[in-house]
């Protein structure tokens, strides 16, 4: 079991690291907050631990569905449009103190971001199917310990990227807050517009065959 929890922490760490809408959001919300990424964490355990259970009980298949696909892909991409356009607009002015305590609470954002990120439930129906069967061939203790290993590694990697973040925004001062939120809302918007152009592209709207 040993060997394959540290095969889990490996596999995990890749997909964590990717570049994707949790890390502009966590960098975001780190300019703002010391410990955004760990409150971001414990929302996106808000989503994964239940699909987690889902896939554990044969849900894998409809979320390889294309139609399923398609609709992810675009009602996720329009999500991230719509919070890149907040960033956007909220990096248009310094950060006053105590504004930071008014803004968007990083669970919420967490939870947000990773039931619309459609490449996050392919990730589960394909690679995290394969190690979740693994896990339980080992029995559910394996299964629980595979969940929470898997965790950690978004809760360190995101904490990580807003203390350095947070650290940055403290040196530099509140123009590099406008930076980090103008940035990070441009890279969400980018996202959203590749969200919704793949999931175009994955399954096109049928023509009139009349």
């Amino acid at each position: 079991m040993i060997p394959f929890l540290a095969t889990a922490v490996v596999i995990s760490l890749s997909g964590v690291m990717a570049p994707g809408p949790m890390t502009a959001a966590a960098l975001a919300a780190g300019a703002r907050s010391r410990h955004a990424g760990a409150i971001m964490a414990f929302g996106h355990a808000a989503i994964e631990f239940p699909l987690m259970l889902l896939i554990v009980l044969g849900a894998g298949a409809f979320f390889e569905a294309a139609g399923v696909k398609r609709a992810i892909g675009l009602a996720g991409g329009a999500c991230l449009l719509f919070l890149g356009a907040r960033l956007l607009k909220a990096g248009r002015k310094p950060v006053e103190a105590g504004e930071a305590k008014n803004h968007r609470h990083p669970f919420l954002a967490g939870v947000v971001l990773t039931a619309a990120n459609p490449y996050f439930l392919i990730w589960w129906a394909t690679v995290g199917l394969a190690l979740t069967a693994r896990a339980v061939e080992f029995g559910i203790l394996a299964f629980a310990l595979f969940a929470l290993v898997h965790w950690l590694c978004d809760l360190v990697w995101l904490e990580a990227l807003s203390l350095a973040s947070h650290k940055g925004a403290q040196l530099l001062g509140p123009r590099s807050q406008q930076i980090v939120l103008i940035v990070c809302g441009l890279l969400l918007l980018g996202f959203g517009g590749w969200f919704i152009y793949d999931a175009a592209l994955l399954h096109p709207p049928l023509t009139n065959r009349g």
